[in-house]
């Protein structure tokens, strides 16, 4: 048996690991646009990463370490990728690194920002010879990582085991925009003190990312850099599998919902539960099919509860269903049952009032077999025009 309890704080709070993040020259506005993770002893560490064929140097940097290698510094820049410069951008990286009077052990970097450009590398250098590697500043970090993010994105759980002791978990991501299933635009680093051996938290990390990082959408995009590491420093002499796998899950989750609710400009997280598909996989394919709908995803900003769209776009993802059989409710309310369309103006007037809430259910049974999948997304509007029109200023 353990305990899983939610705490106030951020990654620092982790024995042993300490970050800050300062202000580099990257940010024309004077932000916070450069931190680093770091352990003085190095730390166990796994990755997952973008499906993306075109993968960002930092990304193809870590992937020339041997499979579990191990690290005691993370360094993260914004506002640029470092994404499309080929053999260079990868040179880039090292090149940074020998320059930098730190005592690194396989050290990892991680970018994120505007594709297409190399890394100001003396502005990084000089940035990081700021750096006080006895910092404990997750708050400083979480708005270093920051690029189109309305707020840091954050939590922490410590978890105490049947025989007493206990081990912490934590994370600080950023990610707001070209989010979709295949992980999204976003960095995620998750530090614990269990004594988690890379096997396990290899294997969690897989396990978890369908039902999280992979089952969110905000515009149906998938970047060049979407990275999650977890770094395990095993200071708490401390670890259970089953409840280090469900520690990662809640971690994992509350960063992929953190992101899809902070989609650029969306004041709506909805969540697409289809039911009784034909298996598991036809339900995810008709959940992402809605989460990633522009037509849904305007309806809901339009607080529009217009079940035709949820309908249509069920039909189009080319899975089992029949209308006789299909129901479709926004939360508790049903709008269409079997064939038989419930939306009178009493129906439209509740189904419209669940659309005004921040957070809601819209539930799809297609009557065929038992296969579920629950994917989530957001609404789109005007705002996230006005952000991604002018992204590279």
């Amino acid at each position: 048996m353990f305990t899983i309890l939610p705490i106030k704080g951020y990654i620092d709070q982790i024995d042993g690991f300490f970050c800050d993040g300062i202000h580099a020259g990257l940010k024309p506005n004077g932000n916070n646009d450069l931190g680093f993770i770091y352990t003085k002893e190095p730390c166990t560490v796994a990755a997952i990463f973008t499906n993306n064929k075109f993968q960002a140097a930092p990304l193809k940097h870590f992937l020339q370490y041997e499979e579990g290698f191990k690290t005691n510094f993370v360094l993260i820049n914004s506002k640029n990728a470092n994404a499309l410069t080929g053999k260079k951008g990868i040179e880039d990286i090292k090149n940074l690194f020998s320059k930098l009077d730190f005592d690194l052990h396989n050290p990892i970097m991680s970018s994120t920002g505007v594709i297409g450009n190399r890394l100001p590398i003396e502005k990084l250098v000089n940035g990081a010879k700021k750096f006080d590697l006895s910092a404990k500043s997750g708050e400083n970090l979480s708005k270093a990582i920051m690029t189109t993010d309305a707020y840091p994105k954050t939590c922490m759980y410590e978890v105490k085991l049947e025989n007493g002791k206990s081990f912490k978990i934590g994370a600080v991501a950023k990610g707001a925009g070209m989010i979709n299933p295949n992980l999204a635009t976003m960095l995620c680093f998750i530090c614990t003190d269990a004594d988690a051996p890379y096997e396990d938290i290899k294997n969690a990390l897989e396990q978890n990312k369908h039902t999280t990082f992979n089952a969110i959408s905000v515009d149906g995009d998938t970047s060049t850099n979407d990275t999650v590491l977890v770094l395990a420093n095993k200071k708490s002499d401390a670890y259970d599998k089953d409840a280090f796998t469900e520690a990662l899950r809640l971690v994992m989750n509350d960063m992929a919902m953190l992101m899809v609710a902070d989609g650029e400009g969306a004041k709506k997280v909805a969540a697409f539960e289809v039911i009784n598909a034909k298996d598991d996989k036809e339900a995810e394919i008709a959940a992402k099919a809605l989460s990633n709908s522009l037509l849904v995803k305007t309806a809901l900003f339009g607080e529009d509860p217009n079940f035709g769209r949820i309908a249509s776009t069920i039909g189009a993802s080319q899975v089992l269903c029949d209308d006789e059989k299909l129901v479709i409710s926004y939360n508790d309310v049903i709008v269409f049952n079997k064939g038989e369309i419930c939306f009178d103006s009493e129906v439209e007037k509740k189904a419209g009032d669940v659309l005004k809430n921040d957070k809601y259910k819209i539930i799809c049974d297609l009557g065929i077999g038992s296969g579920k999948f629950t994917a989530y997304g957001c609404d789109l509007g005007y705002k996230y025009v006005e952000i991604n029109a002018d992204y590279r200023s």
